[in-house]
């Protein structure tokens, strides 16, 4: 099994979050017994622990998530122990490798379950790995998936928090062409699911709105063709490039872009480059480059300045720059709560601590601001926002 932990410059596990080891296997029937009277304000010392795995890249393309999914995790669940876990049951990490490069998510999620140590999922990783994971079938546990991903329907017990394109991507594509009158656009991502489904309703979007697509390439993760991509660009005579290229990907992307001297001269829309990817990148690849998330390290409000005041008194200066990939991990590991304790708002949706102030009922039927930045440097200005209708 490979279940790994962050390196030596990575916040050590906190007291309470115990990474892989043996385990008593689970008593049967799971869960039927996991609740004593009076638990719920601390933590059970005789009650089996909750085994959380959290799916997140560590190595590969996407691989530059992992610190801060994994920090931002942690902050979730010392907060969830220290007013006692799950129905008085520690809750501790379980961390698997879920870059796509690794062959081995499969058979660690499987062990996990055969050893009794799967309780619930928590995932941060692309839909192509979401994709394995469900095709094992139904493992008897939730599976929180955080990211943005395409949207459509999802097997049974897979409950997606994150944002679709339709919530995330479109209001900034017509902001951008309204604004700027960009009419021929170019289109370039990873080939995968989301980027094909997300590139898909961006055409018809732009088309209906007079535009034409001048271009639309995917590139293999990890194996992108930059220079014959830019090549293309340049070729076709695009006003502006829609991004879904993703990790190191997007990166590399951006180092060629600058050295083609299109940057600052085509504007860029990007659908999942966030913080680290601008200290990869560096601060001179990233004129005219936006980005739509719902979330950025620079959103101001009380409700952002007391989560990142959390964040960094808890993991110091050397912690992982937060973004919104990472910070998903922590609305996740909230969900799972929330999810758990049955808490519900009046409305409906699952009540539980969004710093992105997130309602969720179901995959269909949720709602959340979303917000347009522009790159400054090494961070992110925030230029709309779009509240949710």
């Amino acid at each position: 099994m490979n279940h790994l932990g962050l390196g030596a410059c990575a916040p050590s596990a906190p007291p309470g979050i115990a990474m892989p080891g043996p385990r008593p296997p689970w008593p049967v029937p799971r869960g039927a017994r996991s609740a004593r009277p009076g638990a719920a304000q601390r933590l059970g010392e005789d009650a089996t622990p909750f085994r959380l795995a959290l799916l997140v890249p560590t190595s590969g393309t996407a691989g530059l998530w992992g610190a801060s999914s994994l920090a931002c995790a942690r902050l979730a669940i010392e907060a969830w122990n220290r007013e006692g876990g799950a129905r008085g049951r520690e809750v501790q990490l379980r961390v698997v490798d879920a870059s796509d490069e690794s062959s081995d998510v499969e058979d660690d999620l499987l062990a996990l379950a055969e050893d009794g140590e799967l309780d619930a999922i928590v995932g941060m990783h692309t839909s192509s790995v979401r994709e394995r994971v469900t095709a094992l079938g139904r493992l008897g546990v939730p599976f929180v998936y955080t990211p943005l991903y395409e949207g459509g329907a999802l097997p049974d017990g897979v409950h997606a928090i994150g944002e679709t394109p339709a919530m995330q991507l479109l209001p900034a594509l017509d902001w951008m062409v309204e604004r700027w009158r960009l009419s021929r656009w170019f289109l370039a991502g990873n080939d995968y699911r989301w980027p094909r489904r997300t590139h898909g309703l961006a055409q018809r979007r732009l088309v209906e709105r007079g535009c034409s697509v001048v271009g639309t390439a995917y590139e293999p993760l990890g194996r992108c063709d930059h220079e014959r991509l830019i090549e293309d660009i340049r070729a076709s005579g695009a006003q502006a490039v829609m991004l879904s290229l993703v990790g190191q990907d997007a990166i590399e992307f951006g180092r060629a872009f600058r050295d083609s001297g299109l940057a600052g001269r085509i504007p860029r829309l990007g659908c999942a480059i966030e913080e680290n990817g601008l200290l990869g990148m560096g601060a001179d690849c990233t004129d005219g480059l936006f980005v739509a998330s719902g979330y950025f390290a620079a959103l101001p409000g009380d409700r952002n300045g007391a989560f990142r005041e959390r964040y960094w008194t808890r993991f110091g200066d050397r912690a992982p720059v937060l973004n919104a990939l990472g910070q998903s991990t922590y609305e996740g590991v909230a969900f799972l709560r929330g999810l758990l304790d049955g808490a519900r708002h009046p409305d409906g949706s699952v009540r539980f601590d969004s710093v992105r102030g997130t309602r969720w009922r179901s995959n269909a039927s949720k709602a959340a601001p979303v917000y347009l930045a522009a790159a400054e440097g090494m961070g992110f200005g925030i230029v709309r926002t779009f509240e949710p209708a």
